[in-house]
């Protein structure tokens, strides 16, 4: 038997509050665009012999999905990472993100709506969702898919289909391929 140590309403309150650590603090190196993923960063300076050492950390990130009915929980922690930042966000959280992507995947854990959008910083690899731009015009098609690499064949200037397909959420810059037909 289970005892229960929170209230449901406290247990939703946390989950929100560490999903909101991944879309928008120090987790966002552990965000899965699509998946709610909750979680916290943590780098601890190690000690020996009663005083601090420098430069020697533990660096973790605990990670769980989704968010508002966690399926799946990831602790990865690094003792003393050499050649890099130490902090659980830059080290610890890309790792876990892997383990929760295969998890994704075995689990079939499916897209949810609803979640936080990431809070983007200049470095991040932004996500968009592609339009609809069947039966658009060439040029209006462009310009609707500013975001994204174009790429289109067929005669005619109108767009007869697109993959990927509208809704799709794909990385700026991807490549959207139109097939062109006369009206």
């Amino acid at each position: 038997m289970v005892r229960k140590v929170i209230s449901e309403d406290t247990s939703k309150t946390v989950r929100m509050a560490l999903e909101s650590v991944v879309a928008l603090g120090t987790g966002r190196n552990a965000y899965i665009d699509g998946y709610r993923v909750g979680g916290k960063t943590g780098t601890a300076q190690k000690v020996k012999n009663g005083a601090y050492m420098v430069g020697n950390y533990i660096v973790s990130f605990i990670g769980f999905l989704p968010a508002n009915d966690p399926k799946v929980v990831v602790y990865v922690a690094i003792d003393h990472p050499k050649g890099i930042t130490q902090y659980g966000g830059t080290v610890s959280a890309p790792i876990a993100k892997a383990i929760l992507e295969d998890a994704i995947a075995a689990l079939k854990i499916e897209k949810q709506e609803g979640g936080l959008d990431k809070e983007y910083q200049w470095y991040d690899t932004k996500f968009y969702t592609v339009p609809d731009v069947t039966n658009m015009s060439l040029k209006d098609a462009k310009t609707a898919l500013k975001n994204f690499t174009i790429e289109y064949d067929g005669s005619g200037d109108i767009i007869k289909s697109q993959s990927p397909s509208a809704g799709s959420r794909i990385a700026s810059g991807s490549t959207i391929r139109l097939f062109l037909a006369n009206a």
